[in-house]
């Protein structure tokens, strides 16, 4: 019994070890990109580095991105949006190529009138094209504490991941010959702006500027399960990041398609939080919705 407890004492310190050492000092891997200036951007955290607070002010807004772009891997960081009467405000933390026919993975918080829920728009462009809008209502109040937001990306699936839990899937149906992102490495961005002409209500509720600055809070920043692109002109570092993809857990079964608890997760999203779904807009396609959608519901 003595040995069975030192093996699981082992065992989880090793966890907690993986866990931490998966989280990087903001500065490891990313940079500021607007805002710093203006003193929208803060470093509250007990270390430098640990916590960043991006802000809006009627002066401008705030953002950062990745140094380096990234292809394939679980990408993920924890927010905690702005707090109260957030109307008209938008947080966006997605990634995106910079090639001409960009490819692009995105959540969007939009803010809300106080006491109302945040909305949560997901959206993914291949080769410049998007409208692959879904929104969703979130099962916890976003400015109450931390969350997790990130994707799996691999050659066959995109997962749009909160609190490791399934939101949506996006998968390769190149078979069916339709576009997927597997060749162009992605930045990793995030921001707060203002959006009071669309964001909340269709724009028909405004921001309130008495509340500014509005501020969301970002920390536990993980790229560690991840291929990072330093080159993104040559081919090197991109084929030594298929070799790393097929090498990796994110690359390999059972990561290639969903798993039960994930199937069970989307159905759930999708009868209790789905507010609109792209896929169902038959007005906007005119009755005959895209071929992908068959496929990206379970």
């Amino acid at each position: 019994m003595a040995k069975l407890n030192l093996a699981l004492t082992v065992v989880c310190f090793s966890m907690l070890f993986l866990s931490v050492a998966q989280a990087s000092n903001f500065w490891d891997d990313f940079m500021v990109t607007f805002g710093l200036m203006n003193g929208n951007v803060k470093f509250p955290g007990p270390n430098v580095g640990d916590t960043v607070k991006l802000g809006l002010t009627t002066q401008t807004g705030s953002g950062f991105q990745s140094k380096y772009p990234f292809m394939f891997g679980r990408i993920s960081m924890k927010i905690k949006l702005v707090g109260g009467n957030s109307a008209g405000t938008v947080t966006s933390y997605y990634m995106a190529s910079t090639f001409k026919k960009w490819c692009e993975l995105d959540f969007e918080f939009l803010g809300n009138v106080t006491g109302q829920p945040y909305i949560l728009q997901t959206n993914v462009f291949v080769e410049g094209k998007g409208e692959r809008e879904q929104r969703v209502y979130l099962w916890f109040d976003p400015t109450a504490d931390y969350h997790e937001y990130g994707f799996l990306w691999n050659q066959n699936l995109i997962l749009f991941l909160v609190d490791n839990r399934v939101i949506r899937v996006f998968y390769n149906q190149k078979n069916l010959g339709l576009l997927y992102p597997d060749y162009q490495p992605m930045y990793i961005y995030s921001s707060i702006f203002d959006g009071d002409s669309w964001a909340t209500r269709g724009g028909r509720e405004k921001i309130n500027w008495a509340g500014q600055p509005f501020e969301a809070s970002y920390t536990a920043f993980d790229v560690a399960s991840s291929c990072q692109v330093k080159n993104s002109t040559g081919f090197t570092d991109i084929h030594n990041c298929y070799n790393k993809l097929y090498r990796s857990w994110y690359g390999q079964a059972p990561n290639l398609a969903l798993g039960q608890t994930q199937i069970n997760d989307l159905r759930w999203i999708r009868s209790q939080f789905l507010i609109y779904d792209y896929c169902t807009d038959l007005a906007r396609w005119n009755g005959s919705v895209p071929l992908e959608c068959a496929k990206n519901w379970p």
